[in-house]
């Protein structure tokens, strides 16, 4: 017990002295002297310094213990104070003040400041996928895209934004979210100076800038400039609308587009406009009003030159020169030009008339047609003497 004591004293007392010598900012004298000068037996461990890299036994556990012991650790960033557990995560925390990216992919050449990174971003390369859901069977290249899936089956949103209450899967989309509050845009178009919440957002504007449509359809050669707006235009070939309100059975092509509609129920607009305080339910619809302000009409016309403040009137005026008619009618072949066009065309074969007069109680195939209607009750505009007159002739058909 008292050989052990002694020689646990004398390693104690080594640590110490190099630990001290550190602190001093002195060279470790124990490095560099040769082992049988250090007084070394075989059997007994040889400490060296921790800042040159080389081979160490036990000095790394020993100097942590001291600093517990002392209150103190010696692992402290300089930039931002952050106290770390032990060197090497001291090291990898530096390299975000310096940049510093040693670790470099030898496909792509992307650099990397942990070797675990550059282990996940190699799986984009090698295709693996070893994290898997065991609910749905979907395979991912991180465990953190794994946890972030898996939200999905049990339903947690632990990230709650503090100004509305809106839960999220992960940090990014709760980040994205608070924007709507802070009016925060961070990205900015270097063409036009416009602002945006989102890099993704950026991206598809710079589209109308460059021209470029990189998204092409496989059944007809259509070409897009976001990819949402190529897997909506798909659902015309397949016919597939896959996403179903729980509230009114409403189907739709886009889960972004089912979410929106979900706003009609709970009456959320999340979306304020800064000049008027008018709110919406998406951001698009914001971006669109805002342009009455601005006066801002971005989509212009190859071919006549007219101008539009909204992307979808730009993109049914073309089919006026293009002569392209993409909503057909499935019981009489009938084509149209736009989605809304198809939907009240449809009514004819249905017999629907969701548009009621509250006045007389009345029912029209279209929000047009009520409005012709509605004038004969309120005496108001020049159509009020065509709609009586109309009316005296017994019902038209819509």
């Amino acid at each position: 017990v008292l050989i052990y004591t002694q020689h646990f004293e004398q390693e104690h007392q080594i640590a110490m002295n190099v630990s001290r010598s550190h602190e001093q900012r002195n060279s470790c004298e124990i490095q560099h002297r040769p082992e049988k000068e250090q007084g070394n037996q075989p059997g007994e461990k040889v400490f060296k310094c921790i800042s040159c890299w080389r081979t160490q036994m036990d000095l790394k556990e020993t100097t942590k213990q001291q600093e517990i012991f002392r209150g103190k650790r010696k692992n402290t960033c300089a930039e931002c104070g952050k106290n770390l557990c032990d060197y090497s995560t001291h090291i990898k925390r530096q390299r975000i003040h310096t940049g510093e990216r040693p670790y470099e992919c030898n496909e792509c050449g992307k650099r990397f400041t942990k070797s675990s990174g550059l282990s996940e971003h190699k799986r984009i390369h090698t295709g693996e996928r070893p994290y898997e859901c065991r609910e749905c069977g979907k395979r991912f290249t991180k465990s953190s895209a794994l946890s972030e899936h898996q939200r999905i089956h049990t339903g947690e949103r632990p990230f709650e934004c503090r100004e509305c209450g809106k839960c999220f899967t992960n940090t990014s989309g709760i980040s994205k979210h608070q924007r709507i509050h802070t009016g925060e845009r961070p990205y900015e178009c270097r063409e036009c100076g416009k602002n945006f919440t989102k890099s993704s957002a950026l991206s598809e504007h710079q589209r109308i800038h460059t021209g470029e449509r990189p998204y092409e359809c496989s059944e007809c050669g259509k070409t897009f400039n976001r990819s949402s707006n190529l897997i909506t235009h798909q659902t015309i070939h397949t016919g597939e609308r896959p996403y179903k309100c729980q509230e009114c059975g409403k189907c739709f092509l886009s889960s972004s587009a089912l979410s929106k509609h979900e706003r009609i129920h709970t009456g959320e607009r999340p979306y304020e406009c800064s000049e008027c305080r008018k709110c919406f339910l998406s951001s698009s619809a914001l971006s669109e009003h805002e342009r009455i302000h601005t006066g801002e009409r971005p989509y212009e016309c190859s071919e006549c030159r007219k101008t539009f403040t909204r992307r979808s009137n730009f993109i049914t005026h073309q089919r006026i020169h293009t002569g392209e008619r993409p909503y057909k009618c499935c019981v009489c072949g009938k084509d149209f030009t736009r989605s809304s066009g198809l939907s009240e065309h449809q009514r004819i074969h249905t017999g629907e008339r969701p548009f009621e007069c509250h006045e007389c109680g009345k029912c029209f195939t279209n929000t047009s047609a009520l409005s012709k209607h509605q004038r004969i009750h309120t005496g108001s505009g020049p159509m009020n003497a065509v709609s009586v007159g109309k009316a005296s002739l017994g019902p038209q058909p819509m």
